[in-house]
């Protein structure tokens, strides 16, 4: 039954948000979308910044509320939009993080592989369309980029969407990062329409370039942070231990419906991830996994943490007792890749408090890169409408130096090893026969 009755909520962010009655309303009461309330924002970025608390239900409802405004001030310059499509743009923006699993990004593709959170949010919508039907199967062509309109999967999945500008928002509000903020309402309402493709009117170019930059400045003073990056290899590498183990027969205790993303019948082999394949998303019915993926949240994995700490397996313990207790992976950052054996090597001598095997390395030492790309040339690009017509990419309508440089990508290398592992803890499985 549809809800018929509008609701406001007070967003720290934005003030007060409007929730619009019928299917609006019956998305946000939705278990599926409650279950965001259960998935931070930020992973374990908590753990650098103590104040980001915040989650995916709030990110959800302030990009619903930006959509809002941004189709307000399109409609205000004579541009036609209907109540359908205003309706089912807001439900789709609504629901464009509905696929992520515990942690967001932290877990992206652990717990499923070669499927990543934007393909799990399309299957979410296929069923939502057969449950509610209404204007649903609009918002998933909106959310498809196969409406007709082009500006309405811009404002959803664009370089310049209601996605981006509230997440900077929300992000640097609650970690407090200044650096983050971006005048959102400023460039929403310099937002205009050429051939039904998103402008920027050129009186606001200044802030698309602060936009830029704050994107970048909060990719490596929060999303990139090496502690960030600390944290969430923890969580990466205490889960590929527990898989392994379940794989090896060795008796670990699981709940659902984290249980069913372990169980054998999932597995290619021992230690490598569930057999989910990305054909699944083309089927006419949901795969079997989905119903199971939805159920979880941070909680499931907070749960597991804290039963595992207590396992005899040393190197799952050691993991969760150390991501419980804050004891860090400590972390290189450097311009150049790590090399396997030279890291191993740089392990420190001391004590052998922490007895494990070679093979155990992987687990408590790993390398990797991160990625940090502002802006990507030509690819749904930000267009700047100026005054005598002409729409031009910001790359060529800026005259910033710094803001020509964001569509290049800096590519950083980290290394990160449990504290307790030195040369003296690392037992040779060979000497032992």
């Amino acid at each position: 039954m549809r809800n018929r009755t509008a609701k406001i909520v007070n967003d720290p962010v934005h003030g007060f948000i409007t929730l619009p009655a019928g299917l609006l309303l019956d998305l946000i009461n939705h278990p599926w979308l409650q279950r965001l309330r259960r998935i931070k924002q930020l992973g374990l970025t908590e753990y650098v910044y103590p104040g980001a608390l915040h989650t995916r239900f709030h990110h959800a409802l302030g990009a619903m509320h930006l959509m809002d405004l941004a189709l307000e001030t399109l409609s205000s310059k004579g541009h036609d939009i209907s109540p359908d499509e205003w309706e089912a743009a807001k439900a789709a923006v609504l629901l464009h993080d509905v696929g992520h699993g515990p942690f967001s990004h932290a877990l992206e593709y652990t717990i499923l592989t070669n499927v990543d959170h934007e393909h799990i949010t399309l299957l979410v919508m296929q069923q939502l369309v057969q449950e509610l039907g209404g204007n649903m199967s609009l918002a998933l062509q909106m959310f498809n980029d196969t409406y007709p309109r082009p500006f309405f999967h811009q404002l959803i999945s664009g370089q310049l969407d209601v996605d981006r500008l509230d997440y900077l928002a929300r992000d640097s509000f609650f970690t407090g990062v200044i650096e983050g903020g971006v005048a959102s309402q400023r460039i929403i309402k310099m937002l205009n329409l050429v051939n039904d493709n998103l402008v920027v009117e050129e009186k606001a170019i200044y802030s698309i370039e602060n936009f830029l930059v704050a994107r970048r400045l909060m990719y490596w003073q929060v999303y990139l942070h090496k502690t960030t990056v600390s944290t969430e290899q923890m969580l990466v590498q205490l889960l590929r231990r527990a898989r392994h183990l379940v794989a090896e027969g060795v008796p670990l205790q699981l709940a659902d419906p984290l249980a069913h993303f372990f169980h054998p019948t999932t597995l290619l082999a021992p230690g490598e991830e569930p057999r989910i394949q990305p054909n699944d998303l083309q089927s006419s019915k949901a795969p079997a996994w989905l119903a199971h993926f939805l159920l979880l949240d941070d909680v499931d994995i907070w749960a597991a943490i804290k039963r595992w700490a207590r396992h005899p397996d040393l190197v799952l313990s050691e993991l969760c007792k150390a991501l419980l207790e804050r004891k860090l992976f400590k972390v290189l950052i450097s311009d150049k890749p790590f090399d396997w054996e030279r890291s191993t090597s740089m392990l420190p001598l001391g004590p052998a408090d922490l007895s494990v095997q070679t093979a155990d390395i992987p687990y408590l030492l790993c390398t990797g890169e991160i990625n940090n790309t502002t802006y990507f040339a030509g690819a749904n690009n930000i267009r700047i409408l100026t005054k005598s017509g002409q729409v031009k990419d910001i790359m060529t309508a800026s005259d910033a130096p710094h803001v020509q440089a964001m569509d290049n990508a800096v590519t950083k290398y980290y290394l990160c090893r449990h504290p307790r592992l030195t040369q003296g803890s690392i037992l040779d499985a060979q000497a032992l026969t």
